[in-house]
Formats: C-alpha cells, structure tokens, sequence
C-alpha cells in the first residue's frame, strides 16, 4: 500500500498537474487563436518553438531551464532582483517548467479547433454586429469545445507523467519537489517493488483512463 511519502508526492503531482493546465489554457488560448489565425512571418518561427519539446529530450529542456533559472541565467538574476529568489528546487520553478514542457499538447489542440472551423462562422456573426470579442467567447469558444477537451486532458495527463524535466529543475525533495515520476524512481533505486508497483500500476490506469476519456468526448475524432 502507498505509504505517507507516497500520498504526498501524489497530491504534490495533482497540485502542479492542475495548476499546470490552468496557467496553459489562460496563456495557450491567445496564443493558439493568433498561430490559427495570423498570416504573419512570425508564425512558422513561434509555432515551432512551441512545438520544440515534442523532439527536444526532457533533460535538454530541464538543463536550459535550470541554466535560464539558476543564479548566472537571466530569469534567475530578474527573480534575485526582485526578491523571489531563485526559482530552481522550488514549487514556483517545477510551475514554470510544467507549462513550457507541456505547451503544445495544449496550445496545438486549441489552434486546430480554431483552424478547423473556418471564418465563416465569424464572419457571419460580423454581419449581425457582433463586437471581436462577443464573436470570440460567443462563437469561436463554443465551436472550440473539443479542442480544449482534448488540451485539458492531454496536458493534464502530461504533466502528471512527467519526469527528466522536474527531475533537473526540482530536484529530489520530500513534499516539496518530489513527484509521482520521480518517487517511483526512488522506490526502484532503493528495490522496493511492491511500492514501486502502486505507484506505477496507478500511473497506468490513469494514463488507460485519460486515452478512454478523449475518445469518449472527442466523438468526431472517433469517427474519422
């Protein structure tokens, strides 16, 4: 049975998955409706950086955040200066780390919702007057549903999974840094299986149960 080391890294894991997915839909949403609707130069650049931790290994990615966030990185000297401190083996820098690892399995289903449904929709709501932002939230929103079904579940899941990057800018420690991913580790480096069984046989329900559910609220994409 889990022990209390085991509880905590799952409600520390929980926390951040959550907190994770919030901060991505608050940021992902502009971001994906401009990538779907700009026409912009820029656009192939910032998707692609977007996309960059789908092929990027995560203990790249962890070691340039915690370069970036470390005292000689630029983040690290901004958070210094305003009294933060630094943001590597901390909660806030395991934040930080979560939205920009899993990024675009949030920001990529949102932008192909919002492609998706063309212009028309929009256009035709400009001709019965609606402002930009009344089209926005009472028309794109609305058609984007099962985007952010999709983004809600894929980046969630994501981040719970997670292991090279939180293990490179959290660390290893107890209530604080230490994840599901990594307690796992921790139960095999120390052969202790059966722990190490718990945890990992819940990582796989929830990861079956995370695939059954987006194809159950994601009908369309069943079909096709």
């Amino acid at each position: 049975m889990p022990n209390a080391d085991d509880l905590g890294a799952i409600v520390l894991t929980l926390e951040l998955a959550t907190l994770t997915t919030l901060i991505l839909l608050l940021v992902g949403t502009p971001l994906a409706w401009w990538l779907a609707r700009t026409r912009s130069a820029w656009k192939g650049p910032v998707g692609a950086l977007v996309a960059l931790p789908l092929v990027l290994p995560p203990t790249v990615l962890g070691f340039y955040f915690l370069v970036t966030m470390g005292p000689n990185g630029p983040l690290g000297a901004l958070t210094e200066w305003l009294g933060i401190g630094l943001l590597p083996f901390s909660f806030a820098g395991l934040v930080i780390g979560s939205v920009l690892y899993s990024m675009p399995f949030v920001v990529q289903p949102i932008q192909n919702a919002f492609e998706a449904m063309g212009s028309e929709p929009l256009e035709t709501a400009a001709t019965l007057r609606a402002s930009p932002l009344d089209r926005f939230f009472s028309v794109a929103l609305p058609l984007a549903r099962p985007g952010y079904l999709t983004a809600v579940v894929m980046g969630f899941a994501h981040t719970v999974g997670e292991f090279g990057v939180v293990l490179m800018i959290g660390g290893n420690i107890p209530e604080k840094t230490r994840v599901v991913s990594v307690q796992i580790y921790d139960h095999v480096e120390a052969l202790e299986y059966t722990q190490a069984h718990w945890l990992a046989g819940g990582m796989v329900v929830l990861s079956f149960l995370v695939l059954l559910a987006l194809y159950a609220l994601n009908p369309t994409g069943r079909r096709r």
